[in-house]
């Protein structure tokens, strides 16, 4: 009986080993075609557009400085991202970010703190132009860097940066549709 059941055990461990190459022979082209012939997400439009009004009405009622954000920007803008944070390193800084309509990045960047290292910072290190553009009646200083290029705007008590991958023709639209307000809170007294 030894003999005999060695050898059923050899065969039923074979017969096992056979039946998954067969199982796998199977299930292995119908999972290429299942692949090839289905439809999937290649990752275009893996970023999320996002809704800013109420960040920006929070922002336009906390911030020291009017907050801007564009109004009237052409069809294909999405906006992808967006922050305000109170009294930071770099003062109180309001960010929103969009791609345009070819997918280049543009962001609007505002903080009271220091200039020259917000600029810096918001920018990706782009690097102060003799040039300046005027966009809807003010004076835009241009940076140009390796990852970013700018527009920047300093003024009394805030400093601008229109920054991004997009071009400085992106960069002027975004800027020129630009409205910076203030919101007072209820109750506050007006002056």
């Amino acid at each position: 009986m030894g003999d005999d059941g060695e050898v059923a055990g050899r065969n039923g461990k074979a017969q096992t080993v056979r039946n998954m190459i067969l199982s796998l022979a199977v299930v292995v082209p119908i999972a290429l075609v299942s692949y090839v012939f289905i439809p999937h997400d290649d990752g275009k439009n893996a970023v999320k557009t996002v809704g800013y009004r109420v960040e920006l009405d929070t922002a336009r009622r906390a911030a020291p400085y009017p907050v801007a954000a564009p109004e009237g920007l052409g069809e294909g803008w999405r906006a992808t991202s967006v922050s305000y944070r109170a009294g930071g390193k770099q003062g109180s800084a309001w960010h929103l970010g969009f791609l345009d309509p070819t997918e280049e990045y543009v962001a609007i960047e505002q903080s009271d703190g220091p200039a020259e290292e917000f600029i810096d910072s918001a920018s990706q290190r782009a690097s102060r132009t003799a040039r300046t553009q005027q966009v809807a009646g003010a004076t835009w200083r241009r940076y140009e860097g390796e990852k970013y290029n700018a527009l920047v705007r300093e003024e009394r008590g805030v400093t601008t940066v229109v920054t991004g991958t997009a071009s400085y023709e992106r960069l002027t639209e975004m800027a020129a549709a630009l409205k910076a307000e203030r919101t007072r809170p209820e109750g506050a007294a007006k002056g």
